[in-house]
């Protein structure tokens, strides 16, 4: 069976002449339509599900801002995966969500 893990990807486009947060919207479409559970943070989406599902997200990420205009494209990846256990997003942070920035 697949293990359900927390992927955190954070796309880096470099384009000449392309607006660069545009580039990164296109990875995260990618994100959104794949149908697994993600939150979108200040630096970096984080994903959970299966691992094998995660990592096509992942290639198809980084295809969508070349195929969008990118001249190149860095992706940095964490990958938390545990022996025994899934690993999900609200173990982590559930404890905070009461909490806002004013």
């Amino acid at each position: 069976m697949d293990p359900i893990v927390n992927i955190a990807i954070q796309v880096i486009p470099i384009a000449k002449n392309k607006d660069l947060y545009q580039l990164v919207d296109k990875a995260i479409e990618v994100i959104q339509q794949s149908g697994v559970k993600y939150q979108v943070c200040p630096f970096e989406t984080v994903m959970e599900g299966p691992y094998d599902q995660l990592m096509d997200i992942v290639k198809k990420a980084h295809e969508a801002c070349l195929h969008a205009g990118a001249d190149e494209v860095i992706v940095n990846l964490k990958i938390q995966r545990n022996a025994t256990k899934e690993v999900h997003i609200e173990d982590k942070t559930e404890k905070y969500q009461s909490r806002s920035i004013d």
